[in-house]
């Protein structure tokens, strides 16, 4: 294992250091916590909460700021974070209007998510949630019931930040995430393991001409493994998929996320984009939005994913161009 760390066990701590060091100007850390926040909170304002184990930078510390989350809260990598950090995110956070948690679907997650949810109404605040699931790959997976929670969440981070930076309410906020979690799906291909620090390996191996199909941000299985392909191909693959869990129309209107996941440089994100997006044209999708870089990765993995939305409302473009300020969109 050769990476830039110090000890593998002070990897969080010290990376939380050092995004605060960088980034103080507009976000901080409550003490000794996986906690990121806003420097500054708006009365009146709901307050949006994400977060889930480290490993998955920038998600989700990289997208707390203006026009996106409140709060992020950073576990150990791989690792949910606790319900006691999670309250301490939403104590923070709360200006009054309430706290809406976007969750990703794993385990852990929902478990700690919902007790600090309940933890937080014992003491009146408002909270609500959403549980995203976008990964159409497989159903139950190591850490999954169900379908897992992969790089869609950053549009839902995207799309309710607005709403919430324009005076939504949490009732409001609540309806918008209920219909455009099942708007947004994804699927992603994996041509290397992930190696956890603690661990000092891949979490699994695959051979120099191999890929996998489906892999999960934890290096959860996938459905397919088969010999590399040019990217045509793998594109082919996965807009298939997607286009029979969508079971679009010629003329409907999407937008795209095409997301490395750790390893693969930009210039090979960008060819995947260009196969996608002859193949999207093909199709006769409109395609309205689009955005190609690392947003949810795992660790070192090298791969990508590519997640659609369907723009079923006019209000939801609106709300993926509206002006951020955050560290990593």
């Amino acid at each position: 294992m050769k990476k830039i760390i110090n000890q593998p066990e002070a990897v969080v701590e010290e990376m939380l250091q050092g995004l605060v060091y960088a980034h103080g100007d507009s976000i901080k850390r409550l003490p000794e916590s996986g906690v990121i926040t806003k420097k500054n909170k708006v009365n009146g304002q709901v307050g949006l909460v994400s977060g889930g184990g480290s490993g998955h930078e920038p998600a989700h510390a990289g997208f707390v700021g203006q026009g996106m989350l409140s709060a992020a809260v950073c576990g150990p990598v791989f690792t949910s974070p606790t319900p006691d950090q999670i309250l301490a995110a939403i104590q923070e956070v709360d200006a009054g209007a309430g706290v809406f948690l976007i969750i990703k679907n794993y385990s852990g997650d929902v478990m700690n998510f919902d007790m600090a949810k309940e933890l937080a109404e014992m003491e009146d605040i408002k909270v609500d949630f959403i549980v995203v699931d976008d990964d159409i790959a497989v159903e139950d997976s190591t850490y999954t019931a169900g379908k897992r929670g992969v790089a869609g969440t950053v549009l839902v981070h995207k799309i309710l930040g607005a709403a919430a930076d324009q005076g939504a309410t949490l009732t409001e906020i609540k309806q918008l995430a209920e219909k455009i979690v099942p708007a947004i799906k994804t699927l992603g291909v994996a041509l290397s393991g992930a190696t956890a620090p603690e661990v000092g390996k891949p979490g699994f191996v695959l051979a120099d001409n191999e890929i996998e199909f489906g892999v999960g941000i934890h290096g959860e299985p996938g459905y397919r493994k088969e010999k590399i392909a040019p990217s045509k191909e793998l594109a082919q693959e996965i807009v298939s998929k997607l286009k029979l869990a969508f079971d679009w129309k010629s003329g409907e209107r999407y937008g795209l996320l095409v997301n490395g996941l750790g390893s693969t440089p930009l210039m090979e994100q960008y060819i995947f984009t260009n196969d996608v997006g002859l193949l999207l044209e093909e199709e006769g999708l409109v395609v309205e939005f689009k955005k190609v870089g690392d947003y949810m990765t795992a660790i070192d993995m090298a791969g990508l994913s590519l997640t659609l939305i369907k723009l079923e409302e006019n209000e939801w473009l609106d709300h993926l161009n509206y002006e951020t300020k955050t560290i990593a969109w």
